[in-house]
């Protein structure tokens, strides 16, 4: 047996003796333990890194403290996880509840302190031990939708308190929670030529035809080839209450019973989230919203759950030698599903061929590259891709043409454009967007830079359209004693929305954003307002100074 793979069994071995406290935490909810999304699971740019539980479709529901400790961290955004609670415990975790309808009691309180004292929705706050204790049970929040949630649910993480690694919360007793006792999923396996391989007659990916047995497992087809070979499957998991198609937990991969990869998703930190691109097959995922994971790594990279032998599970033929591949796929509850692909030594000619290579440019992953053109560049930093690959780059009628979103990009690029069309009074509207998106640009002078992360076309863009504000309910001097909440829609069609702010009698008031819904609502507070006439104003700036004020009048009374 080869070290390398010795070290793997190591690794796994010790991982399976981490102790984990099993009944040191509650759950965060009162209703049964149901998953809309687990640990790992594949999403864009990332890898899941905790539950989503399901809260019935809907919002409000009591969130408890899964344990004593303290509030260590309050964010709230109108992307990501919305409005967030962190408890850190005594046991050196912490706990994450993402996507409340809102804090409630003391919390509350401190965090409505902090809107006012900023001035500002989008607050992060990091209270002190002893400011905003805990107690084991104690409601936090009520759950809800906010951030970049998709519908009604708990986002909920459990972290190392000192590295901030995300941890799978199944390791902590919540496995008794929910119940599980049927396979993973595996819908489609795909096998990858490499290194101008030929594989059942074609120098291209191949879907393999794979025979269901009667022990629940699958034959796959014989695979014939000259080379070296990878393979990908498509696989999800379901449990027995949530229906939900959830990611696997275990993937092992056998060459004639020596194990040559595997990945288990059991703990792991923010920075390695992106690496999500290179787990995949980024470009046929791009293409048709397929992710299939592939099972080995042409060009290594740095993702800690995953362990691999000296070819990093590539597979490569031997003449006269058949060989045996297995791909077992689990999920935490041991419920397996396999796969065996008989391999084979094959030198026939290929009838499908590799497709042919256009782009007239190469980009190494691991060395700087600069490309120019004209009035406008672009500069990769070394390991900005996480392969080799021939690029297209242009300058054709003012846009940077810099290949397309097939080719996956882990870390920014700069984007450089220097403008000889603009006079100077408009210079300061203008910013380097990909279709309307605004890139954070800088300007000195008739030079705009950018960073980026995404590959495609790319131009200067021109906004002198100030944002809309439009009412939901028009107000307009008119009595509205008994109305709780005032909505407003906002937008903008070009550079986006930068900031916007509300004033009612003269003072700041907070509106919160629903992103989703590009709604702002402000929930009156007595302080701010007066009997009788009451005046409000709102103003909208986007991301290029373009602004937008709104202002109104009405009648409230306060007896």
């Amino acid at each position: 047996m080869r070290l390398s793979v010795l070290a793997l069994f190591i690794c796994n071995f010790l991982f399976a003796q981490t102790q984990y406290p099993k009944d040191y935490f509650r759950p965060p909810l009162d209703i049964p333990m149901q998953l809309s999304g687990n640990f790992g699971e594949l999403r864009p740019n990332h890898f899941h890194a905790g539950f989503d539980l399901k809260t019935n479709q809907r919002e409000g529901l009591s969130v408890h403290a899964i344990a004593d400790g303290y509030v260590s961290r309050i964010k709230i955004s109108t992307f990501g996880n919305g409005k967030c609670i962190y408890i850190t415990h005594p046991n050196g975790y912490t706990s994450v509840y993402g996507h409340l309808q809102t804090p409630v009691g003391a919390i509350l309180d401190y965090v409505k302190a902090t809107h006012y004292k900023e001035k500002a929705y989008e607050i992060e706050m990091f209270p002190k031990p002893g400011e905003l204790p805990v107690t084991k049970g104690d409601i936090i929040g009520l759950s809800g939708n906010t951030g970049s949630s998709e519908g009604p649910h708990l986002h909920f993480e459990i972290r190392d308190t000192k590295t901030e690694f995300v941890i799978n919360p199944i390791f902590f007793g919540f496995d008794q929670n929910i119940k599980d006792t049927k396979k993973p999923t595996l819908s489609s396996l795909y096998v990858y030529p490499l290194d101008n391989a030929i594989v059942n007659q074609s120098k291209q990916p191949l879907l393999v035809n794979m025979t269901l047995q009667k022990d629940g497992n699958y034959l796959a087809s014989k695979v014939k080839t000259n080379g070296k070979i990878g393979f990908g499957i498509n696989a999800v998991d379901t449990d027995d209450v949530s229906f939900n198609k959830n990611g696997v937990f275990n993937v092992s991969t056998f060459l004639n019973g020596n194990q040559n990869y595997n990945y288990q998703f059991n703990t792991y930190s923010f920075d390695e989230m992106r690496y999500i691109n290179a787990f995949i097959d980024y470009s046929r995922y791009k293409k048709t919203s397929q992710r299939v994971q592939k099972l080995f790594m042409k060009t290594p990279f740095a993702l800690s759950i995953i362990k691999t032998d000296s070819l990093r599970g590539i597979v490569k033929a031997e003449p006269n030698l058949a060989s045996t591949y297995r791909i077992e796929v689990s999920d935490y509850f041991g419920n397996l599903r396999t796969i065996t692909v008989p391999v084979e030594f094959d030198s026939v000619t290929p009838i499908v061929e590799a497709e042919p290579v256009t782009a007239p440019y190469f980009v190494r992953y691991n060395k700087d590259s600069n490309f120019e053109k004209d009035n406008m560049s672009v500069f990769f930093p070394a390991g900005t891709f996480y392969e080799d690959f021939n690029m297209n780059f242009d300058v054709r009628n003012k846009k940077l043409y810099i290949h397309d979103d097939t080719v996956p990009v882990h870390s920014n690029f700069t984007i450089t454009i220097k403008d000889d069309f603009y006079p100077e009074n408009l210079r300061d509207k203008l910013y380097i967007g990909r279709g309307t998106s605004h890139n954070g640009t800088i300007r000195k002078g008739d030079v705009f830079t950018a960073k980026a992360k995404i590959l495609g076309t790319y131009g200067l863009v021109l906004d002198t359209i100030p944002p809309v504000i439009k009412i939901a309910k028009p107000i307009e001097g008119k009595w509205i004693s008994d109305q709780k909440k005032i909505d407003f829609t906002i937008g903008d069609s070009l550079s986006g929305i930068k900031s916007y702010n509300g004033y009612l009698n003269g003072s700041w008031v907070l509106f919160e954003y629903e992103n989703k819904a590009r709604r702002i609502t402000h929930t009156f507070d007595p302080q701010y307002l007066v009997e009788g006439e009451n005046f409000l104003k709102i103003e909208v700036v986007d991301n290029v100074g373009n602004t937008t004020i709104f202002e109104t009048h009405f009648f409230r009374s306060q007896k």
